[in-house]
Order: structure tokens, then sequence, then C-alpha cells
């Protein structure tokens, strides 16, 4: 494989996170914000990645990294699904800078959601770091350092607009649960 075809890719990916992310981008306190930037430090480490996915399978690192690959899938669908099935999504009104399935009328607090407010940013964080493993380097690193910082400002910008949204229901969730690791975090 060519080794521009994934800048290439990731270029691509960058357009379609600028598309879908250009009213977001304006607003520089909104959760959005902070995402697109997570998503385009995301695609980077992917360009840098995929040329050594499937290099040495048995080292450590590229055992940590399919880990940590495969365990981003569980957090990822057990909060789509309760999103999607406690919080009742509502198409987000004109202008609203939401996504359909973030538009929830209900604050959601069971399944995954009782032990980590934000299991899709831990689905994320997960994602990065294994992809990270993959080609282990400055640029690699400083990319997930970039990726990671802006998940938790992306997490902590939502909590923001959630106390406004649910009051204090969100804060007496937020005094019971974790940001993204169950017990830890």
């Amino acid at each position: 494989m060519s080794r521009a075809i994934p800048w290439v890719l990731a270029g691509v990916g960058a357009v379609f996170v600028a598309a879908l992310s250009w009213r977001s981008l304006r607003q520089p306190s909104y959760h959005g914000f902070f995402r697109s930037f997570a998503f385009l430090a995301m695609l980077g480490l992917f360009a840098l990645g995929i040329p050594h996915w499937f290099e040495r399978p048995w080292s450590p690192a590229q055992l940590a990294s399919w880990t940590l690959l495969c365990a981003s899938l569980v957090p990822a669908i057990l909060g789509f699904r309760a999103l999607r099935s406690r919080g009742r999504p509502t198409t987000p009104e004109a202008g609203s800078l939401l996504m359909g399935f973030e538009n929830t009328s209900t604050l959601v607090t069971s399944g995954i959601y009782r032990f980590v407010r934000h299991p899709l940013y831990a689905s994320l964080l997960c994602l990065t770091w294994g992809a990270a493993l993959k080609s282990v380097s400055w640029l690699s690193a400083g990319l997930t350092v970039l990726a990671t910082g802006f998940l938790v400002a992306t997490a902590k910008a939502e909590e923001v607009e959630n106390l406004a949204r649910f009051g204090v229901a969100y804060r007496a969730y937020m005094a019971k649960s974790h940001r993204f690791v169950p017990f830890l975090l």
C-alpha cells in the first residue's frame, strides 16, 4: 500500500468531519467544537498507523492495541443502544447543533450510563489509544495527547450543556457516576 493512501483517506475524512461540524466550529464553547478536533487528531493517528496495523502481530504493543480497539466497541454499542432506547431521541430543533442521537428527551442514567457519563467518548479514547499503539512515534504521541485532550474538553463542555438542559437531575447524576471509566475516572 502506498504511504500516501492513508493520508488521502485522512484528508477525505477531514473534509467529512468539517462538513458535519461546520456549525459547531463557529461555537467554541460547544462540545461539538472540541469533538471535531478530536476526530481530526484521530484521523492523523489512523493515517500514521494504517501501514503498520498488521506488523509483528504478537508484539505487546500490537496485542494492547487490538485489545483497546476491540474494547472500544463495548461502550459504543451499549451507549448508542441506551441513548436510542431510553433517551427517546427527538428531531433537533432548526438551528440546533445537536445531532439526532444526542437530542434525547430523557436523561439516561441506566445501563452503561449508570457507571459512566460519557461511554461514547470512552469508546473514542480506547480507539485513540489503540490506534496510537499501531505506530509509536513522537508524532503519534502528540496526536494522542491532542485527541485525548480534546475528548476530555468535549466531555466537560457537554456536561455544562447537560447541566443547563437537565438541571439538578444531571448534577445528582454527576455525583454518582464517573466521566469515562467506572470506579476510576
